[in-house]
């Protein structure tokens, strides 16, 4: 009795039932369909992250982090399908950008001041967090690539359609190399201090059977995919309505919601000093995002969308990514870690949000024009700007 009425995250499912009641009985009120939702998704994508962190014990760190980073991105996948089934392709994008900035920064940023405060120095495989960050940069290079052509060459949207699914195979290709070199042929680079398999942590939790873990992340993913369908039908409207741009909605509000998997367990493990582990999570899940996630709904848009989405990514995205890959290099090259780093990764984190906060709605929109109409668009609003 105690526990049930002690203080968790579990309390916000209460939440699940009030978006869906509002959703059928008020419509109109967007905003509060839009906060019930995102609150109603925290508690279910820390359900997936409490699932995959006991199957990770049972794998060992590599494989651990690669589950949880896979099942933590299974929330931000389908609610970047559902966007993508009704249009919002820029949303996507920007969620995108935000899940890779969030991983880089906000969940290793808070993974090791939570870790840091419990323990003076946080120690991890320098090698394998080299390899993951030299991944990283990848990323970033296959981002800046079409921003540049797109800047440079201003091409038709029929050729940066053709660019990006070819860029898509590529990167696919690289994320399937990745996972044999991490799983099989230099697993040991990934490979944290042994411990027993029962444990869970400090708190005395056994480990989960297999067959309990893998029915909650079934029935946890099932529930977000229905929130996920609330909340991307209720974005455009709720920002509206509170003065933000789906660019600032894409890139910290759905993703700080679509990470919230990776936020708890990264946290909870780095606790535990277990910094392989949120390591992977956090790197693992940002390379996950660039070189599969994304990809993957180029491919995956031109079957669900009216709409074919391309990997042009705005101005803004795209120094945003550079600048916190240099710095999750930066942290990843010697091998340890404290408290000081996550605050500064926090610091770094706040002041993009403010960025994006406050960059003009208009900016990114001309940024992506990829059409003739488009460019007819910005010609037009040049014109009438000179003229007035």
């Amino acid at each position: 009795m105690r526990r049930l009425f002690r203080p968790s995250l579990d309390w916000l499912l209460v939440f699940l039932p009030v978006a869906v009641l509002l959703e059928r009985l008020a419509p109109e009120r967007q905003v509060e369909i839009f906060v019930a939702a995102c609150l109603a998704i925290v508690p279910l994508a820390g359900w997936m992250g409490r699932a995959t962190e006991h199957l990770a014990e049972k794998t060992g760190e590599g494989i651990g982090g690669l589950l949880n980073a896979t099942f933590g991105n299974a929330a931000e996948l389908i609610i970047a399908l559902v966007a993508l089934s009704r249009g919002l392709t820029e949303v996507v994008k920007a969620s995108l950008t935000g899940s890779i900035l969030g991983n880089l920064l906000l969940v290793l940023g808070a993974a090791c001041l939570a870790g840091g405060t419990r323990h003076r120095e946080l120690r991890f495989n320098a090698a394998g967090a080299r390899m993951m960050a030299t991944t990283l940069t990848l990323a970033a290079i296959s981002l800046v690539l079409p921003a540049a052509f797109h800047l440079l060459a201003q091409p038709a949207q029929r050729t940066e359609g053709s660019l990006s699914i070819e860029f898509s195979l590529v990167l696919l290709l690289c994320y399937g190399l990745t996972l044999l070199f991490s799983l099989r042929t230099h697993k040991q680079l990934f490979t944290g201090p042994a411990r027993e398999a029962a444990e869970v942590g400090k708190d005395g939790h056994a480990s989960w059977p297999l067959g309990r873990s893998l029915g909650v992340l079934a029935g946890a993913t099932a529930l977000v995919t229905w929130t996920s369908e609330i909340l991307v039908g209720s974005i455009e409207g709720a920002a509206h309505e509170l003065g933000m741009t789906n660019l600032f909605v894409g890139v910290v509000v759905v993703a700080i919601i679509g990470n919230a998997a990776e936020h708890s367990t990264a946290v909870a493990v780095a606790w535990r000093n277990r910094m392989d582990l949120a390591l992977g999570i956090a790197l693992g899940s940002s390379i996950q995002i660039a070189l599969f996630v994304a990809p993957l709904l180029v491919l995956a848009s031109y079957l669900v969308s009216p709409q074919p989405m391309n990997l042009v990514f705005s101005h803004a995205e795209v120094l945003a990514i550079v600048i916190a890959v240099a710095i999750a290099n930066q942290i990843a090259s010697d091998g340890e870690s404290h408290w000081l780093e996550g605050a500064q990764l926090l610091a770094v984190y706040a002041l993009l949000a403010l960025i994006f906060f406050f960059l003009p709605a208009e900016v990114p929109a001309l940024a992506r024009s990829t059409d003739a109409t488009g460019y007819r668009f910005a010609a037009a609003r040049i014109s009438a700007t000179l003229g007035s």
